[in-house]
């Protein structure tokens, strides 16, 4: 299907040439790992959801990309990016081209393009909620705002890399340094591929059930982004102790960043096996030029206490919703008792 609509001078379409979708994420300063074709369509798969790649044109130039998915229930369609159970740190749209223009036109065209999506999915669809969450970089949500959303600011943290290793690991707090560089022999740490995937997922699922906490992630759509998305993407750390798994961290990373995705579940060993962990996905990531390691997620405090000892800085995003009164409030119940 490729049905268009033109506000205001840009072309809103849901592409057929999809073969451009990837380039035109990493020419995009909002692009991430998450908008590459590969990922969305794992993502509707997982999800049971239509994937409409939607891309934005003024003229002949590509001006943004809204990958939108929509499900529908009982007669009742819902929009999504990301698609909902997936735990993915963000989604939403990405821009392009913008850098180049003076605020005042930069702005209009934004706004014009983010309209231009939102009436292409509620013509085709007509959606009775709608939720998008961005990433840090994506720092202007007035369109959405400006189209009724609720916007609500959201935090993650960054740890930067650039200064190198020795700086990095100075900067950390005292029992971050010391865990890091015990002299414990006891334990080793490598990246595996879909058994690693299984095995720090079933962990993560064991934790949450000892705390009654749902935890509805399946292992196979991680195993799935591994297989599609391009090597070294999904990165599965294992911390064997006394050769037997520990514990570990599903990392993912592109250019620009990687992310502290799933793992870090609590253990009962003398073994400091997540501090651990985290700095060798950071020495990684050091060693391959990426300048920012993602601790996905800064909104739990209970959590913040651990993250916060990697001197981190903290990077605001946003969850943006818009529905009618009743799919509001039935919202805040799944919220509430999910």
């Amino acid at each position: 299907m490729s049905i268009t609509i033109e506000k205001n001078g840009i072309r809103v379409e849901r592409t057929n040439d999809v073969d451009r979708w990837n380039d035109l994420v990493e020419r995009s300063p909002q692009g991430a790992l998450f908008h590459r074709l590969e990922a969305l369509e794992v993502q509707a798969d997982h999800t049971g959801a239509t994937f409409h790649p939607l891309v934005g044109y003024k003229g002949q130039e590509p001006v943004g990309l809204f990958p939108a998915f929509t499900i529908s229930k009982g007669g009742v369609t819902t929009a999504f990016s990301p698609p909902p159970n997936l735990w993915l740190p963000h989604l939403g749209p990405v821009l392009l081209n913008m850098g180049k223009l003076k605020r005042r036109k930069a702005e209009r065209r934004h706004r014009r393009f983010i309209d231009g999506c939102l009436d292409w999915l509620d013509r085709e669809y007509a959606p009775k909620y709608v939720h998008v969450r961005t990433g840090g970089t994506y720092d202007d949500v007035r369109p959405f705002e400006w189209n009724e959303f609720e916007i609500q600011p959201r935090h993650t943290y960054e740890v930067d890399l650039t200064p190198g290793e020795e700086d990095v690991l100075s900067s950390f707090s005292g029992d971050a340094r010391s865990n890091i560089r015990t002299d414990d022999d006891r334990y080793e740490i490598h990246v595996g591929g879909p058994e690693a995937i299984r095995k720090i997922i079933g962990q993560v699922k064991a934790r949450h059930d000892e705390q009654d906490e749902p935890y509805r992630l399946s292992p196979q759509f991680v195993v799935d982004l591994y297989r599609f998305l391009p090597d070294g993407a999904v990165r599965p750390y294992v911390c064997d102790v006394d050769g037997e798994f520990a514990g570990g961290m599903i990392a993912l990373a592109d250019d620009e960043r990687v992310y502290r995705w799933q793992g870090g579940a609590k253990h009962d060993l003398d073994v400091p096996i997540n501090d651990l962990v985290d700095w060798a996905i950071m020495r990684d990531a050091m060693d391959e030029g990426i300048p920012r390691y993602d601790l996905v997620g800064a909104n739990e405090r209970r959590l913040c206490g651990y993250k916060a000892k990697f001197n981190p800085e903290l990077v605001r995003y946003h969850s943006l919703e818009r529905g009618t009164r009743m799919m509001n409030l039935l919202t805040d119940v799944y919220k509430r008792f999910r």
